[in-house]
């Protein structure tokens, strides 16, 4: 009588498909348990919560949740349970979607371009040639040649050199006409002072404003026309020998300046020029005399 033996053992392969299937059944069961985990955990932060409060996702979570969410139909998502509504995932998603798009469509370079150097040289050098003309005649003799170019563009081409995009960039301040004729250009007045003895006297001095000097041509209690005429005859006579060549007088309207003094100047091709009225600011400089002559 023959023993019976075992069954001779099966192929390799078999086995392995056995450990593969008992593998997989282990990770449903542990992924089914994780999944009834995390969701009385949600339960559990939903009741201690709340209905009221919101629960408040940083961006990082929004993106990644809307990633991993989006690829399922809706269907699926509304049997999900999750902490915001499946149209809050969606919206999250276009979101996304949205600033990755204005992302990539950025231009480089934000704003208008820059005006071609060539038109803005141009510009420039019409509004130095022609400083009467402002930035709306520039536009028009741009617009002549064809140029195309807005109004605004040359008013900022202007401003940011420094130029006055307005037509009053040509006219002549005070200031300016002393500074440009300064080598050319007197001043006299009378200075009122009163002596020790209580005297009152009249000083007639002229000052010169490049050089500041100042040239007294004397003094009088009593300044007539006849006195302020030969007082100027011999100032024509002191820039004579000196090789001043003065253009202008500046003076302001005293009556004790008479007419033949200007007649005198006329003679010397020294033109009188009156200040405004009530304007101190364009007489002679008090000051800068005072410091000079003696008391």
């Amino acid at each position: 009588m023959m023993i019976g033996r075992a069954p001779p053992p099966g192929p390799p392969h078999h086995h392995q498909h056995i450990r593969r299937a008992a593998i997989a059944v282990y990770e449903r069961s542990g992924q089914g348990r994780e999944i009834l985990i995390l969701r009385h955990q949600i339960t559990v932060l939903e009741r201690q919560l709340g209905t009221e409060t919101r629960v408040r996702f940083a961006p990082k979570d929004r993106a990644f949740l809307a990633a991993l969410l989006t690829s399922l139909p809706r269907e699926v998502l509304r049997r999900l349970r999750l902490l915001v509504r499946p149209d809050t995932v969606l919206r999250w998603h276009r979101d996304l979607m949205r600033r990755r798009h204005a992302r990539t469509c950025r231009p480089k370079r934000r704003g208008r371009p820059p005006t071609v150097g060539s038109i803005r040289t141009l510009a420039l050098r019409l509004v130095r040639e022609n400083p009467t003309w402002g930035y709306r005649r520039v536009h028009g003799e741009l617009t002549t040649l064809g140029i195309e170019i807005a109004p605004s563009t040359v008013w900022e081409i202007l401003k940011q050199e420094g130029l006055d995009p307005a037509p009053e960039r040509a006219s002549t301040s005070w200031a300016d006409f002393l500074r440009s004729q300064a080598d050319a250009l007197l001043a006299c007045d009378f200075i009122e002072t009163i002596t020790f003895n209580g005297q009152r006297q009249y000083i007639l001095a002229v000052i010169e404003h490049s050089t500041r000097r100042i040239r007294v041509l004397g003094t009088t209690a009593h300044p007539s026309a006849n006195w302020v005429t030969q007082a100027m005859k011999n100032l024509v006579m002191d820039l004579n020998d000196a090789g001043c060549r003065a253009r202008f007088l500046l003076r302001d309207r005293d009556g004790k300046f008479p007419a033949l003094m200007d007649e005198i100047l006329a003679e010397a091709d020294v033109q009188t020029v009156l200040t405004g009225i009530r304007m101190p600011r364009m007489k002679l400089d008090h000051g800068a005399m005072g410091a000079v002559l003696p008391p």
